[in-house]
């Protein structure tokens, strides 16, 4: 169902400011979007164990250089962070892996990752994660990681990304998944960070928001994170 922003209950209010305040992590290469995200979870001490050890884990987790949402989910079990995920699709779906032309050995990790999920203690919703359920997380319990096409999120504070996501909506364009950590909201904007940016905040609207999320190809992942970084 798609959401009707006009009505839209949990929009935040002018006057209130809302902002789970974690350190910037940028990411390294042009995969690694999701693993930057996660580091931002985690304490100093965590960060550098992950800095130091980097290629090594990515390696014992068998994602190397292809992280699905799943992944980032026994990233944050290694390290002890409370959370929960959200898909439409428990596995993998034909638009996934039509865009990001999967060979046999991906497909089959990451499905034997969903079905290991139980298992490992991380807790899945098969389900939609609508804006007012991840608005009223990010105000009363934490923030949240989300799968977004990075051609339709444009930041309002320093434009990023806004000529591209104009001749996207134009024209059309390929799927490109990417991850960001939503920390906040403010005078009815959402507040996240992009591990592709340089150490900022940016801000975009609930609307801009749910149409990056519900691109094909995104199955509306989201893992929401239950620690209070105010």
């Amino acid at each position: 169902m798609t959401t009707n922003f006009k009505t839209l209950k949990t929009v935040p209010k002018e006057s209130k400011y809302v902002e789970h305040k974690l350190k910037h992590c940028q990411q390294c290469y042009n995969w690694d979007c999701g693993i930057a995200c996660t580091m931002m979870l985690l304490s100093l001490e965590q960060r550098e164990n992950m800095r130091e050890n980097f290629w090594k884990i990515c390696q014992d987790e068998g994602f190397e250089q292809s992280t699905w949402t799943i992944d980032l989910c026994y990233l944050l079990v290694r390290f002890g962070i409370e959370h929960c995920m959200y898909t439409t699709i428990k596995g993998v779906s034909n638009t996934q892996a039509s865009c990001d032309k999967l060979d046999y050995k991906t497909r089959k990790r990451v499905e034997r990752r969903f079905q290991n999920a139980d298992e490992a203690g991380i807790l899945i919703y098969i389900q939609e994660l609508g804006s007012e359920k991840l608005l009223s997380h990010i105000e009363t319990r934490g923030p949240a990681i989300v799968l977004v096409d990075a051609a339709l999120l444009v930041c309002d504070l320093c434009k990023h990304n806004k000529l591209r996501a104009e001749f996207r909506r134009a024209f059309g364009g390929p799927y490109r998944g990417h991850y960001v950590v939503v920390v906040g909201y403010a005078g009815g904007k959402i507040l996240y960070r992009d591990p592709a940016l340089s150490p900022r905040l940016c801000a975009t609207s609930p609307g801009r928001l749910h149409n990056a999320r519900r691109s094909p190809g995104t199955d509306f992942d989201a893992i929401l994170i239950f620690k209070d970084f105010r």
